[in-house]
């Protein structure tokens, strides 16, 4: 491993959550941790993820407010669908996704591994270079944004052997990305951190009078650093947290109960929200992804709790 992409100091740590079986032809793994406490202003979670001998199986990547890095390990991301229909379907070492208000569709043939980077969208600056409305509905190669620093990052989380080793090595390699000079208006800020700890219910005009901008001039500036309009925003936070509690282990809760727990109108407003947002009703997604411990069967499904807040 080169020096420039060895593992953060004393970042090799016990994952957060593991699951992993292993049978004569099966291979399950996934694994979740935190990033390095250095790099919590920018990323979420790392979810690890290796499959082999299960089922082909065709996984609706979900709207979320966090972009989606993805490294790959043994074998391309095949991406069947992306958010924006017009994209043609292709296969990606590495994977820059931007928010989107439509579903991804990511197949497999039985076999995928890698890790999956939760990015705050409002990171986009500081680890890109860019702002993620340059993203919006978009999937592209890392390599189109980094050039060959994300083909080095790549081979680094390759030689690692083992999941701390790997994230450690991610580590590395986005602490060295991360630039605090990319500043964002700290009007989106106090707007995108409003919107998320009242869980996409704040109304706009409320937004707008936190901020002190008409209610033009904050969308315009809000879409440019995040890829969405603040009402798009709060849709897509209120489904990401109907979504994870829908998903969350134990009983599933009664699909009226959390209509109003996430701030619908009622259960026919989630299940129009979840058609849209998803691609199928909930109850069908709940049936196809849903929380299985032993499979693991997506990447997303790996990673259904609540994930932490943005922290400015």
């Amino acid at each position: 491993m080169t020096e420039e992409f060895a593992g953060a100091p004393g970042a090799v740590r016990a994952p957060d959550r593991t699951a992993v079986t292993t049978a004569p032809d099966l291979v399950d793994e996934a694994v979740r941790a935190r990033p390095a406490t250095a790099l919590r202003p920018y990323v979420a979670w790392y979810s690890g993820y290796r499959q082999r001998g299960l089922p082909p199986a065709l996984h609706r990547g979900l709207p979320s407010p966090y972009l989606t890095f993805i490294v790959t390990l043994d074998e391309p991301l095949t991406m069947a669908g992306h958010p924006d229909p017009a994209q043609p379907p292709g296969r990606f070492a590495t994977l820059l996704g931007g928010l989107h208000t439509a579903p991804a569709l990511i197949s497999h043939d039985g076999r995928q591994s890698g890790i999956q980077v939760a990015v705050h969208p409002l990171a986009a600056r500081a680890l890109f270079g860019l702002p993620a409305g340059e993203l919006a509905e978009l999937d592209v190669s890392a390599e189109a944004v980094l050039g060959a620093v994300a083909e080095r990052l790549q081979e680094a989380v390759r030689e690692a052997r083992t999941w701390p080793e790997r994230f450690a090595a991610l580590d590395g390699a986005l602490l060295r990305l991360a630039h605090p000079s990319g500043r964002v208006p700290p009007e989106v800020l106090r707007a995108w951190d409003a919107l998320r700890r009242s869980g996409g219910a704040l109304p706009v005009a409320a937004l707008a009078e936190e901020t002190g901008w008409s209610g033009r001039h904050l969308l315009d500036r809000f879409r440019r650093e995040t890829g969405l309009a603040p009402k798009a925003a709060a849709r897509v936070i209120r489904f990401d947290r109907a979504r994870r509690l829908l998903a969350a282990p134990g009983p599933a809760p009664r699909l009226a109960e959390l209509a109003v727990r996430c701030g619908y109108f009622d259960q026919a407003h989630l299940a129009r929200e979840f058609r849209t947002l998803a691609g199928c009703a909930p109850t069908v997604w709940l049936a196809e992804e849903g929380p299985d411990e032993a499979k693991f069967r997506n990447v997303q499904g790996g990673a259904a709790g609540p994930g932490p807040e943005w922290e400015a």
